[in-house]
């Protein structure tokens, strides 16, 4: 079963509303942004992460944050009990979500997978807005709506996009 099979049919399972919205394939949160017709921040951006928990063992992380902020990798690996964190590849991501980068839902369909949501989302919008598994499927529903099925860990993560990251210089 596809991943948005997958995803469909928990949400209705589970009777939660939403609103399925079709469009061109598109993978950037900002262009995906402006097709929907919705905010940049309320989309729900996942990214999986590749967590050293030791010198030979890995864990990894979807985390999932508003797509107008950065993750910030080292408090990543922090929140999953880890020494230091990285974006998993292409084909690692793709192994463990079953999606191609920039389709991947704020969803876990696979236990070698932890969900870790940033506190900051859905505390700007209603609402929120993800790529369903496709590029060119997205699905908008209640923030709390989402919050409630998943019942994430949340942790701060993130920071504002330009940001520089604890200790770093500005950007110049």
């Amino acid at each position: 079963m596809s991943v948005y099979d997958q995803l469909t049919a928990l949400l209705d399972a589970a009777g939660v509303p939403y609103r399925l919205l079709r469009h061109a394939a598109e993978g950037r949160s900002e262009a995906v942004a402006a097709i929907r017709g919705t905010a940049v921040g309320q989309g729900a951006k996942a990214l999986v992460c590749r967590v050293k928990l030791s010198s030979t063992q890995r864990a990894h992380v979807l985390a999932v944050f508003p797509a107008d902020r950065q993750a910030d990798l080292e408090a990543i690996a922090r929140t999953a009990g880890g020494k230091k964190a990285s974006l998993a590849s292409r084909d690692l991501a793709r192994e463990l979500t079953g999606c191609e980068i920039g389709a991947i839902p704020p969803f876990v369909f696979n236990d070698a997978l932890s969900l870790l949501v940033d506190e900051t989302l859905g505390t700007r919008h209603e609402e929120i807005v993800f790529n369903a598994g496709r590029l060119d499927a997205s699905i908008l529903m209640r923030a709390a709506d989402y919050l409630a099925l998943v019942r994430p860990r949340t942790a701060a993560f993130t920071r504002d996009l330009g940001e520089a990251p604890e200790g770093a210089a500005p950007p110049s």
